[in-house]
């Protein structure tokens, strides 16, 4: 049990720090940008901006919090991932009243970018780890690797 509490702690701040974000960037992306734009140019003008703060992120959480393993790292994205569906799915619910509407939107072209910028999110963890910082960089240089 002690080996997934690493998991769940980077997931949960993982979650937590990208949800927030996506929070801000999406309610402006709804209210100003999708009625100028249309809704999938309007996503796909968000979508670089939430990867790039998801990278940005799950690097700054891999070197303060390190997992001992890729596959614990692809864990922690996997249960953010369903974390993040279920967050959605709850504030469709608080916003719309419906899943079925939630659902709906996600099969349309601006929400299937969405979620392959979300299935992004979720194995960014497992891409970035291990973080190769410049300490890692020195050690395999003085080492010959």
């Amino acid at each position: 049990m002690s080996g997934t509490g690493p998991v769940v702690g980077l997931a949960l701040r993982y979650w937590a720090a990208v949800f927030a974000i996506g929070i801000a960037l999406g309610t402006g992306r709804t209210l100003w940008l999708a009625p100028r734009t249309g809704a999938l140019a309007a996503v796909l003008i968000e979508l670089p901006l939430m990867l790039a703060a998801s990278w940005l992120i799950a690097r700054r959480l891999l070197a303060r919090h390190p997992l001992p393993g890729r596959s614990a790292a692809l864990a922690a994205g996997a249960l953010a991932f369903a974390l993040l569906m279920a967050s959605e799915a709850a504030l469709a619910i608080a916003l719309d009243g419906t899943v079925r509407g939630w659902l709906a939107a996600l099969v349309t072209p601006a929400g299937l970018a969405g979620l392959f910028g979300q299935l992004g999110f979720a194995v960014l963890p497992a891409l970035l780890w291990p973080r190769p910082g410049p300490q890692r960089a020195w050690d395999a240089a003085r080492e010959g690797g």
